[in-house]
């Protein structure tokens, strides 16, 4: 029993690591069309690894905002991680310098791996593939995806800037479907969110639309204080 739980949380680990991983080629490309370089693109995925925070980042430096706003936006992003790591420090049991080590893998994909486990043992497992497989597949993408476009004398002409904003809602929308009452809190925050960001976009500079958006947050907690 025990080895057919381990092997179901690897298959898992693999699944989910491979194919979002393959989402690194669009980020590497988003990258590149926004002015970065190959190497600040792989830096970036090695140092950051949280798709959507990234994304949000290039997003903000594409539209000719400056790295403050975007960075600003991108750590908001992956302010959620913090509450994962919160949930999972018993959970995994990593003790001493591995904690470090660890947190950086604390992501949505290796949490929801991780909690999906019928039992300790098998959401240890499934994190550590989670996190292994897909660290190693989104670098990989997105040196690809950022050397590919490098060699285009003008990426802009294929249209490469809209790859960010599109595969961050592509990651997004997901979690928007379903008739629970968390997926529709979540329509309420993009909703709120996408109508802020939009009504601010003609008034100030590029990047704090994004920022000023993190306002339906707020609104939507009022709104359902439990």
């Amino acid at each position: 029993m025990k080895t057919t739980i381990r092997s179901s949380a690897v298959r898992d680990g693999l699944g989910v690591g491979i194919a979002v991983g393959l989402a690194g080629l669009a980020f590497g490309a988003a990258a590149v069309t926004a002015g970065l370089s190959v190497a600040q693109a792989c830096v970036l995925s090695l140092l950051a690894f949280t798709g959507a925070s990234q994304f949000a980042l290039v997003g903000v430096v594409a539209g000719g905002g400056n790295l403050i706003a975007g960075t600003a936006g991108a750590l908001l992003l992956g302010a959620r991680n913090s509450l994962y790591g919160l949930r999972l420090s018993d959970l995994l049991g990593v003790r001493g310098g591995r904690k470090l080590l660890t947190a950086h893998g604390v992501i949505d994909e290796t949490t929801a791996v991780a909690m999906a486990q019928p039992g300790e043992e098998s959401a240890r497992t499934g994190f550590l593939v989670t996190f292994v497989s897909l660290y190693l597949t989104w670098n990989a993408t997105t040196l690809l995806g950022a050397v590919g476009t490098s060699w285009v004398a003008d990426p802009a002409m294929f249209g490469l800037d809209a790859v960010g904003p599109a595969t961050f809602l592509a990651i997004l929308w997901p979690r928007l479907r379903g008739p629970g009452p968390e997926a529709r809190t979540l329509r309420l925050v993009a909703g709120g969110g996408a109508a802020i960001a939009l009504a601010a976009t003609p008034f100030t500079p590029p990047g704090v639309p994004v920022l000023i958006a993190a306002l339906a947050v707020l609104a939507v907690i009022l709104r359902s204080p439990r």
